[in-house]
């Protein structure tokens, strides 16, 4: 399958590990699903001429929670008869949520900054797409009692779709990745150079 096959052909970021899940089963007669975490420091890629999507793929590795900056979903619907809602036969669904740093979840444009660094990284990306959609949320999470002592965290999420212009999905992939590295904090890279481990945020 041709779609299939450009998302294991995608060049991800090493800072994000991939991994597949089962997809859904009820939204399309044909989909995949990976999660992907943003960890503060780059996991081990075992070397493959398809580029790291393809292990994510092939195989799930473990991660250490603890040290997630980001993570998300990203699936991938297909209907070979088409869909008058998504006005096509492919349709991209994507979640994002990663905690943010006080002065910059307290930013009452921050749902707009998350939109456009959706659309962004689609563009950086050329991965051509119509009917986009999305809704922002941004939580603030506090603990009492025996949590009391925990600060305050302030989470953004991000629930979009979009329907991509024919069956070539690699850039729809590496797009979204570059999206789960920004949520994360991560700065935009020179291609051929490789960031240096981060600390988690508290």
């Amino acid at each position: 399958m041709t779609a299939l096959s450009g998302l294991r052909q995608a060049d991800c970021r090493a800072e994000m590990h991939l991994a597949e899940i089962p997809a859904p089963a009820r939204l399309a007669p044909f989909a995949v699903a990976l999660s992907a975490q943003v960890l503060d420091s780059p996991p081990r890629v075992h070397g493959s001429p398809h580029g790291p999507a393809a292990t994510a793929l092939t195989e799930s590795r473990s991660a250490d929670e603890d040290n997630e900056l980001a993570t998300g979903r990203f699936i991938l619907l297909h209907d070979p008869d088409g869909s008058d809602l998504w006005n096509g036969t492919f349709r991209i669904v994507t979640y994002i949520r990663a905690q943010l740093d006080a002065e910059m979840g307290n930013d009452q444009m921050l749902g707009s900054v998350a939109w456009t660094w959706l659309l962004d990284a689609l563009h950086e990306n050329d991965a051509d797409y119509a009917e986009a959609g999305g809704t922002a949320t941004r939580m603030l999470s506090q603990s009492f009692g025996s949590l009391q002592e925990r600060p305050e965290t302030i989470d953004i999420e991000l629930r979009a779709s979009w329907t991509p212009q024919g069956a070539e999905l690699r850039s729809h992939l590496e797009a979204w990745s570059d999206m789960v590295c920004t949520f994360a904090g991560l700065p935009p890279l020179p291609e051929g150079v490789t960031a240096l481990p981060r600390r988690r945020r508290s």
